[in-house]
């Protein structure tokens, strides 16, 4: 029986001594590797001089020179600002690779191999790399040179045609969701590279695109018509399988229900005095619900309308029926949860820093918070020193 992983300080952090050459920029590469800066890899961010990552700009807010977007994707990093563009540069990022164990890029294709840095020659002065590359569709036919942001691919893939009311027209997810989808992909495939690494003492490259990223995270709704044959379109916050698990209107403000089988149903029927349509046969079973959602979604709405939202939550509780308030971002921190995930950091240039915690919780705890997100070339020296050193 292994022991359990402790997280009381760096050295002893899953990936302790695993070094990262982030060379990626805006969101999904960055939240990759900071995922693996949080479970303790050594990650060097690589940057333009004077610019630097494009969301250091995206504010405001701003906290000194950053914006809280920059803020919210790079703890746990180290900064190197390099001009890949010049000889000079991109000899410096090639050392840095020389002695990595993984490398994180989202260039364009074919931006890598003009800096000299692309997977083949890399690999080839370090057989133990892993190089992950994030593209945005991939890196062969016509749409490889297309350009790839979130919203981009929100539109393509899918996603924004299920999104927003019914006979409204699409709408965007509120966050980058996909960007974070991607990233989650990358951190997962080069967590598997590493360890096959382990196996085989060789790295690998691997791609991940943010469109085929996006697709599978269509999940249902995509294989709804791969095997079904339906087209989806927008239902607001209704489900397209689950009857009823949508937003209701109470009489002061809006909640969640979340009747996700025929047991959590009856319990509802019950809670709003109408125990009978739990054994209507139109509304018995999750299929017919479904079928005859136009049918049983109205009286819902009418019973829900006549009280409080505070009391339909406290009567479905009761029940043990899942169901919930619609939150504000000020009402998800006041939270006790919501508070547990916000760890503080000490920036001795910004003060402190109050950002969302990595939310994996390694033996119940949640990772360290190492390092606040550092200032554009802040360890340029520092990590060329321990080039010469090395």
């Amino acid at each position: 029986m292994t022991e359990p992983i402790e997280q009381a300080g760096s050295d002893r952090a899953p990936l302790h001594g695993l070094r990262v050459v982030d060379f990626s920029r805006v969101l999904a590469g960055p939240l990759c590797t900071m995922i693996l800066g949080d479970l303790g890899a050594d990650v060097i961010k690589v940057e333009r001089p004077e610019t630097g990552d494009d969301t250091r700009g995206w504010g405001p807010p701003f906290v000194g020179n950053d914006a809280a977007y920059f803020l919210s994707l790079n703890r746990n990093k180290r900064s190197i600002t390099l001009d890949l563009a010049t000889p000079e540069g991109a000899e410096a990022a090639r050392r840095l690779a020389r002695a990595a164990d993984v490398v994180v890029e989202n260039f364009r294709p074919g931006l890598m191999a003009k800096f000299g840095l692309d997977h083949e020659r890399l690999s080839a002065e370090n057989p133990g790399l892993v190089y992950c590359s994030l593209t945005a569709f991939g890196e062969e036919g016509e749409a490889a040179s297309r350009p790839g942001y979130d919203i981009i691919v929100q539109a393509v893939s899918g996603l924004m045609s299920v999104t927003g009311e019914r006979g409204g027209g699409p709408v965007k997810v509120g966050v980058a969701l996909l960007d974070v989808v991607c990233g989650l992909y990358a951190a997962t495939g080069i967590l598997a590279a590493v360890r096959g690494r382990g196996v085989t003492g060789r790295g690998q490259r691997l791609t991940v695109s943010l469109f085929d990223a996006s697709v599978a995270a269509m999940v249902n709704q995509a294989t709804n018509y791969l095997l079904g044959g339906l087209v989806p379109g927008p239902m607001g916050t209704e489900h397209p399988n689950i009857v009823p698990y949508q937003l209701f209107d109470a009489s002061d403000r809006p909640f969640i229900l979340a009747a996700g089988n025929d047991r959590l149903f009856e319990r509802t029927c019950d809670a709003i005095g109408r125990p009978e349509l739990a054994y209507d046969e139109r509304f018995a079973t999750n299929e017919a619900r479904v079928r005859n959602r136009e049918t049983l979604i109205p009286m819902l709405r009418e019973a829900f309308f006549a009280k409080p939202a505070d009391e339909w939550l406290a009567a479905l509780a009761e029940r043990s029926v899942p169901s919930a308030p619609v939150r504000r971002m000020d009402e998800v921190f006041a939270a006790p949860e919501g508070a547990a995930l916000v760890q503080d950091v000490d920036d001795p240039i910004r003060g402190i820093l109050r950002l969302v915690a990595d939310p994996i919780r390694l033996s119940g705890r949640l990772t360290d918070l190492r390092l606040p997100p550092p200032r554009l070339g802040e360890h340029t020296q520092e990590i060329l020193g321990e080039l010469d050193e090395a």
